[in-house]
């Protein structure tokens, strides 16, 4: 059985009289990709926002690696292995394409402020170290020939795969991708798909997303979660939620 990663158990968000996120039980394993689907509003960027510390629960317990992380800072869950990506890709313009995948991995330099200033110790090995380590995840990417671009420049979907590429600078044991082939053609969907697929495979990642082409989640998921109003409504693989009625209603209507 693969190690389990994330667990949430009971998960409720209220905000002001809204119950955006009712009673959510969650899982994601190593090596396992898990869609968070279901109509507009439903609560599911919400249920991200909790994951990753940027909302406080109501309610409900989040572990992660067994450890509990219910209520913890982002900055504390992004150390621990989690990182994301959002709706709205968030670059620096201004810097370079390596640039960008550099400062995300400053999270983890070791030297002191006073290296930094004078730029001896520690400060000159863990710059080396952090930008190989970029080069590598641009090659991964297949974005290195664009290292020294601006990243305003790259069309966009080489900026959402510059956009992971900054998210596994973390180091992340669980990648959460919040609708990442919005805005994409047919022919870029299709090869995302594929990418995602290998950097489960190459990198034993859990990861975790949220979409709306079902055509990709159908395709990339091992398990899927259904939330419609912040209600769980199915769960199971892929031809068991294509199949079930109360999602077909969800997304359709009554009619």
């Amino acid at each position: 059985m693969n190690e389990n990663l994330l667990q949430i158990q009971g998960l409720v968000v209220q905000f002001g009289g809204i119950c955006a996120v009712n009673h959510l039980n969650l899982s994601i394993n190593r090596s396992e990709i898990i869609g968070l689907i279901g109509p507009n509003g439903a609560g599911k960027t919400t249920a991200f926002n909790v994951i990753t510390g940027i909302v406080k629960p109501a309610s409900g317990n989040l572990f992660f690696l067994e450890q509990e992380i219910t209520g913890k800072p982002t900055p504390v869950i992004a150390r621990k292995g989690i990182a994301r990506t959002f709706q709205n890709i968030r670059l620096y313009d201004d810097l370079t394409v390596i640039e960008n995948v550099m400062v995300a991995a400053h999270c983890a330099i070791s030297y002191s402020f006073p290296e930094a200033i004078i730029g001896f110790g520690r400060f000159g090995k863990d710059e080396r170290r952090i930008k190989s380590r970029a080069r590598d995840l641009l090659e991964l990417m297949g974005l290195a020939h664009l290292g020294g671009e601006k990243a305003n420049s790259l069309p966009y979907g080489s900026q959402r795969k510059l956009e992971i590429a900054r998210a596994l600078a973390l180091e992340p044991k669980l990648l959460l991708l919040d609708e990442p082939v919005a805005g994409m053609n047919p022919t870029e969907t299709s090869e995302f798909g594929e990418f995602v697929l290998k950097l489960r495979k190459d990198m034993s990642l859990g990861i975790g997303l949220i979409e709306h082409d079902m055509s990709f989640v159908m395709h990339v998921c091992d398990r899927i979660k259904v939330i419609d109003h912040g209600v769980e409504i199915a769960w199971g693989v892929p031809h068991e939620i294509r199949n079930n009625e109360k999602v077909i209603k969800a997304y359709l209507g009554e009619g």
